[in-house]
Formats: structure tokens, sequence, C-alpha cells
């Protein structure tokens, strides 16, 4: 009775550690992303650590999803016009990218490592979707994902006006960095 009591132990045990390595859903809400826009008369930076991120290597896909308001400037009165004079966040809550893994690399979830990805897919800002081409990295470490990225984003692109008056203070392109780490779905 003791070696069928082990043998049914140690099969779930194995059934258990297997399900958990062929995680391929991973979920974050603290996610980390930064703009930068460096203009002739001032810099401007504000960070995010608020967004919400799902990554399924199964389909290759990954969304992002970050609350506005949660950007954080170093001068509350940039904070304030960036809400209300410019996307306008109480109309336009939340910036959305949805994307597609495209350079043909598969990610293997158990396998650590760092991974070379494209990613192809849409942002939506301000209401306006335009599409986003990217190359990024990611880094499997045990049970965690960690997803890296830098692209650029053209105000105008996304309906965003600057007015003639601040035109020196605030660029035409806005770096965007995102550093997101991951835990699995089910975990």
């Amino acid at each position: 009775m003791k070696d069928v009591i082990k043998i049914i132990i140690i099969c779930i045990t194995w059934l258990l550690s297997h399900s958990l390595l062929a995680q391929d859903k991973f979920i974050t809400q603290t996610g980390y992303t930064k703009f930068f826009s460096s203009a002739p008369l001032e810099d401007i930076e504000a960070h995010n650590n608020q967004v919400q991120s799902v990554i399924d290597f199964t389909k290759q896909e990954v969304v992002v999803s970050m609350d506005m308001q949660a950007f954080e400037f170093d001068k509350s009165l940039m904070q304030e016009h960036f809400n209300e004079n410019y996307v306008e966040s109480e109309k336009y809550p939340k910036a959305i990218f949805k994307g597609t893994f495209t350079n043909g690399s598969t990610i293997d979830p158990t396998k650590n490592g760092e991974y070379a990805v494209a990613v192809e897919g849409t942002m939506t800002i301000h209401g306006v979707t335009q599409p986003v081409t990217t190359e990024g990295t990611i880094i499997v470490n045990g049970p965690s994902i960690n997803a890296k990225t830098k692209f650029i984003v053209k105000v105008a692109d996304h309906d965003i006006d600057i007015p003639k008056i601040v035109f020196h203070n605030i660029a035409e392109e806005v770096e965007v960095t995102v550093d997101i780490k991951y835990s699995p779905l089910n975990s």
C-alpha cells in the first residue's frame, strides 16, 4: 500500500510540475513604461508603473494597456497639461498596444535565456490607432518573464495638438521605453 501511495504522489508531483512548465500565458498589473521628449527648451519625462499586460506564447501575442493618468512627471503642472490639454485622459483614459511576434523565433518560456523579438501591431492613443513595429528582448528567468523594448511615437499621428506657443517645449516625437516583468497567469 505504501508503494502505491508513493507512486500516486510521484505521478501527481510530475503532473503538477509539468503543467507549470507548460505555462504559456503570463500577466502583470505593475509593468513599467517611460516616455521621454527632448525639445530645444525642455526635456520632459514621465513614468508609469501601473501598466497591465498579457503575453501568450502559444499564439505569439501581446497586449499592453496603460492608464494615461498614471504617468507621473517631475512637475505637477506638466502632469496637469499632459492629462487635460494633450492626451485628454478623461476622454481617452487608456493607451493600448496589441501585437504579434513576427520574426518567426519561438520563445520557450520553460528555457532560461534571452530572446530577440520583432513585434508588429497597433497602438491606440488619444482615440487614434496607428501601426507600430518594434524590436525588443524577452528574458526568461525561471518562472518569470521580462520584456523590454524602445520605440518612437509621433504625437501628430495620434491627433495630439501641440500649441505653437509651446512648440519649443514639446517634441514632435516621443521615445517610449517599456520594461515589463510577467508572472505565470495561473500562479
